[in-house]
This record gives C-alpha cells, sequence and structure tokens, in this order.
C-alpha cells in the first residue's frame, strides 16, 4: 500500500490538468495542456486526457491505484448508448430559454432548477434536437465512462442543477412520467468506487491494470478540497469564472444558488459567468503581470465597468439579459485593467453578499485559488473592495481530485 499513488484529473473552461500524491499527500507529478478542438467539443477532453495519459511516468503508471475525475459543474452533453458524442456540449455559462414553461412544471419548489442556465433546460434542448434514445452526462461523469466503457453512473454533485436530490437522495417526483427519464444517470456519491478501468485503455496507456475509478466531483467543489476549507474559511475560485463557495448549516434551493455536500457538510455558492476569461479577451498574461505592476492599488479609477464575458449572468444576480459594461476604455491599459480589476471585485463582493443574505455570516477569510489567486495588484483591489482578509492557494482543483481520491472508499 504504501507505494500506491491517487490520482485527480480536472477539466476545466480552457484546459485539463492532472495530479498525482502519494500517501503522505505530496503531490509527485503534476501536468496540464490545452483543448484542441475547443471547450465544447467532448473529443477535446479526451484528447486531452490521453495526452496526460501518455505523459505519465511509467512508474508512475505502474503504481496508480485510484482516479478521479472533476470538471465543469453544468455543462451537459448528449451521447448515444455506446458513449458517443452527438454534437457539441452545452457549458455551463449558456442559457437555454426555450421549455422555461416546462421547467416550472417539472420543477416546482425547486428555485435553483428555475433558470435557463440549469443542466435541466439544457436537457430539454438536447432532447428535442436528438430524441430520448441517448444520454445526457455532465463532463466528468463522460470522462469517468470513457475511462470505464461504461457510462451508467453519474456522481451527485454534478447533477444537482439536473433535478438530483440531496437531501431525498432521488429525482424529482415530476421525473417520472418524463419520455427521458431513462437518459439519466444512476446516481452515486462523490468519493465512492465505481469499478475497475477498462482493459483495453489500461493496456493501451500501460495503466495499473487495477486501477479502481472513482466517483468524482465538480471543479469548484474539488477547489475547495485541496484548500482543506474551514467552517469560517470562504473560498474564491478566480479561474475563468468566478465561484464562491461557504460551509452553511443547512441546505440551501435558490435560483443561481448550488448546495453541495462535500465531507459531510452542506457547501453553498454561486459561479458568476465572469472571471479570468474576460481579462484575457484583452490582454495577454504576459501584459497582465506586466500591467498590473503599474496599478495604484490605492486609488480607484471610477470607471464602474460589469466585465462579464457575454450577454447573461448566472450569479449573483440570475438575469440571462444582462448586458456587460466595458467601456468607455481609457487611454491608459494598465488604468483598463484596473478598472477591470474593480468590476470583478465587485462581482464578487456582491456574491458574498447574497451568501450572506442567506447564510447569515460572512467568512472570516477568504482562500483563492485559481490563476487569478496568484495576482498580488488584484488581491490588494479585492480586499479593499470586499474589506475580508484575502490569501492565496497554490494547490490546483486536479490535486483536490487527488485528494478525494485518497480518501475513498
Amino acid at each position: 500500500m504504501s507505494n500506491h499513488f491517487f490520482g485527480g484529473l480536472d477539466f476545466g473552461t480552457s484546459g485539463a490538468r492532472i495530479s498525482i500524491i502519494n500517501l503522505q499527500k505530496e503531490l509527485i507529478y503534476s501536468n496540464s495542456v490545452t483543448y484542441q478542438y475547443g471547450f465544447k467539443n467532448p473529443n477535446s477532453w479526451i484528447n486531452s486526457c490521453e495526452k496526460l495519459l501518455d505523459g505519465l511516468p511509467i512508474e508512475v503508471k505502474s503504481y496508480l491505484y485510484k482516479l478521479a475525475i472533476s470538471g465543469t459543474s453544468g455543462t451537459l452533453t448528449a451521447f448515444n448508448l455506446n458513449g458517443e458524442p452527438l454534437g457539441e456540449a452545452i457549458p455551463y455559462n449558456q442559457a437555454c430559454k426555450d421549455h422555461m414553461i416546462v421547467i416550472e412544471s417539472l420543477s416546482s419548489g425547486e428555485d435553483h432548477l428555475q433558470t435557463p442556465y440549469s443542466s435541466l433546460a439544457k436537457a430539454l434542448k438536447l432532447v428535442d434536437r436528438y430524441g430520448t434514445n441517448i444520454l445526457l452526462r455532465h463532463q466528468s461523469d463522460w470522462i469517468t465512462g470513457w475511462f470505464l466503457k461504461d457510462w451508467t453512473h453519474g456522481e451527485e454533485g454534478n447533477n444537482l442543477k439536473l433535478g438530483w436530490d440531496l437531501l431525498k437522495e432521488s429525482w424529482p417526483r415530476s421525473y417520472l412520467n418524463i419520455s427521458w427519464q431513462k437518459c439519466l444517470p444512476k446516481i452515486i456519491k462523490s468519493g465512492k468506487i465505481i469499478g475497475q478501468v477498462d482493459s483495453g485503455i489500461a493496456e493501451r496507456f500501460k495503466l495499473n491494470k487495477k486501477l479502481i475509478l472513482i466517483s468524482g466531483t465538480t471543479d469548484s467543489n474539488a477547489s475547495l478540497l485541496a484548500t482543506g476549507l474551514g467552517k469560517e474559511d470562504g473560498l474564491t475560485v478566480l479561474g475563468t469564472t468566478i465561484v464562491v463557495k461557504k460551509i452553511s448549516d443547512n441546505p440551501i434551493k435558490e435560483k443561481g444558488i448550488t448546495t453541495h455536500r462535500v465531507s459531510g457538510d452542506w457547501i453553498c455558492g454561486g459561479a458568476s459567468n465572469t472571471g479570468c476569461g474576460i481579462l484575457s479577451k484583452f490582454f495577454s498574461d504576459v501584459e497582465i503581470k506586466e500591467l498590473s505592476r503599474q496599478i495604484n492599488t490605492s486609488k480607484n479609477t471610477a470607471l464602474n465597468l460589469l466585465p462579464l464575458n457575454s450577454k447573461g449572468e448566472r450569479f449573483p444576480v440570475d438575469n440571462p439579459n444582462l448586458e456587460p459594461v466595458l467601456g468607455p476604455r481609457p487611454v491608459s491599459d494598465s488604468l483598463y485593467l484596473h478598472a477591470l480589476f474593480e468590476g470583478l471585485a465587485n462581482i464578487e463582493l456582491k456574491g458574498w453578499q447574497k451568501l450572506h443574505e442567506l447564510t447569515g455570516s460572512l467568512p472570516k477569510k477568504i482562500i483563492t485559488v485559481g490563476g487569478g489567486s496568484k495576482n498580488p495588484q488584484w488581491r490588494k483591489i479585492r480586499e479593499k473592495i470586499i474589506n475580508i482578509p484575502i490569501v492565496s492557494c497554490n494547490k490546483t482543483t486536479s490535486f483536490g481530485t487527488a485528494l478525494l481520491a485518497m480518501n475513498s472508499n
């Protein structure tokens, strides 16, 4: 047992990352790749997965004992019964407004489902497009199925936006008579053993033939596991989008809010449609680093930007028609970046205010992960606007997913 390794694969918006840890929770290997065909194409996910598996050192492959997978919450795809994609995925940040009356009838009292950003809204669109002889699977569930060559299961946290009820541990009663109920996965709790890797996959990539696949989680929950979040802490993920989460005493059901169960705690939070993705539309990583150094964080720009990636927002407000405000753009690039940072921090602040309203408390400190957590100027701007101490954590989402694999049963 002492030479066993545990792996975490995380699939984000721009690419995939793998982390391998040992029994002492030490990171022994890590690698990342970008998507070849773009985020919406499921073949990108598998192509990236293959590259990461090919790159693993042979001694790691031989002793890789358990593997878990995390992915973007709310990215839904239709597949045929052999697990082959029928088209592009509908990503987490895309609104599907065509079936809102049907959604209301199917989700009475379940406010968190009554939004065009829910997986339920995406499922209805996919069933319209491809019929009912399909599988509806979220990103990490389908990739887990690829390792097993069995797409039966889905992990509970990834399927909350599709209607899975954590308290009742069932789909809504209103789903009993719908024609597409057979398209839904059989739900398994996060961190549970699903099965052994397919022998063909093991042979092809020279993996341990007894490698066990563990039911994974969402990418933001994996980030939470990586940080070791305490009951008085908050978590902000500064990735392509901004996610805020905290531990709550009870589950919360409201539009734009997702409540998960992680390591015995209720975790509530929400994800904005904006984040580092909007910064990359205007500046390269090198430019952001250089321009950030020119920012005087003690001053305000007074530009009041609302830097959404595109029209529509999920959280802290649920409004698919909300328009971004990206101007006027000043002559100074560093001033514009400063204003974008302020706009993002204001969105994060409203997120924390929303969670305060719902849970009755604010975090005493905010732990931040993701690419944006490395920027000291952004952190100072956030601290000034949010008025809560902020610390950065350099643990990756895939590290948290590897911890999930190690602690599985």
